[in-house]
This record gives C-alpha cells, sequence and structure tokens, in this order.
C-alpha cells in the first residue's frame, strides 16, 4: 500500500465533510471513515530524508486554506463521488513545493497525485457516484484550513 502525504483540515471542515459522509450512509450509500484530509503525494516508500525534506520546505511557504466546492469525480476512479477544491495558483504553488522537495527522494510516486494531474478533494462516496451526487447536491462550499501535513 502506498504512503501518503496528506493536507490535516480545521475540525469545522472535518465536521462539514464527515456531514455529508453521514447523509450519504443514511441514503444507504458507502462513505469512508476516518478524518477528512487532502492526499497531496503518495509513494510506494516516503523515507525519513523525504519526509525530514517535506518538513523543510513547508516551513518555508505559507499553506493556503482550501476551497472544497465542486461535487464530480476523479479519473480512473469511477466508483467514488468527491468534493474538490477550487484550485488557484497558490495551492498548486504549495503543491509543487511539496513535490519539489520529495523528488529523487521517494519510491516509485503515484502519477495521479503530481503536479499537472492533481485534483486536490475529500472523497464523499465509494460508491454510486451518479446516487450520491443526486442526494448532496447542491452542496455548500466548504472552507477547509490546513492545519498540518501528515505522512503515513
Amino acid at each position: 500500500m502506498a504512503q501518503t502525504v496528506r493536507f490535516r483540515l480545521d475540525d469545522d471542515a472535518c465536521a462539514e465533510v464527515t456531514g455529508l459522509r453521514a447523509r450519504l450512509r443514511a441514503a444507504g450509500i458507502a462513505a469512508p471513515g476516518g478524518s477528512p484530509s487532502v492526499t497531496v503525494a503518495a509513494a510506494a516508500a516516503i523515507p525519513p530524508p523525504a519526509r525530514e525534506a517535506l518538513e523543510a520546505e513547508l516551513r518555508l511557504v505559507g499553506v493556503p486554506s482550501i476551497w472544497l466546492a465542486t461535487l464530480g469525480t476523479v479519473a480512473g476512479r469511477a466508483d467514488e463521488l468527491v468534493l474538490a477544491a477550487v484550485v488557484d495558483a497558490e495551492l498548486l504553488a504549495v503543491h509543487a513545493a511539496a513535490h519539489d522537495a520529495l523528488a529523487g527522494r521517494v519510491r516509485s510516486p503515484v502519477a495521479a497525485y503530481l503536479p499537472g494531474t492533481w485534483l486536490p478533494h475529500c472523497v464523499l462516496a465509494t460508491e454510486r457516484p451518479a446516487e450520491a451526487f443526486a442526494a448532496l447536491h447542491p452542496v455548500r462550499p466548504v472552507r477547509a484550513r490546513v492545519l498540518g501535513v501528515e505522512v503515513s
């Protein structure tokens, strides 16, 4: 299983996303458990030197708030419904900085999270995305402050 680098979101944003997931479960649609987050990178292995470089790089940049506003799907994962972020230059710059720090330090990076292919999002449903969309639309945008970065 791949190791991931994730943005940890503030409690209010987590509560809102968790509430959306609960609405889906109440409608009989599977939704992930755990605390919502936004995956920034993934690789087969993210060793300690890569983690240290990432930490050092992210201390130098300000991680912006993320506006999760669009219900949709992600290429290659047709069974999921996600709440995708509004992507702006600031968010992309932080993402690029994270990948600059990881470049050459991780084993087998996952292409879906590389600059140019990344779609920041939180997964809401893990099945029946059309029904999940209908159950949640329209969705109110969630402003998520990033409290930290986790590697697991």
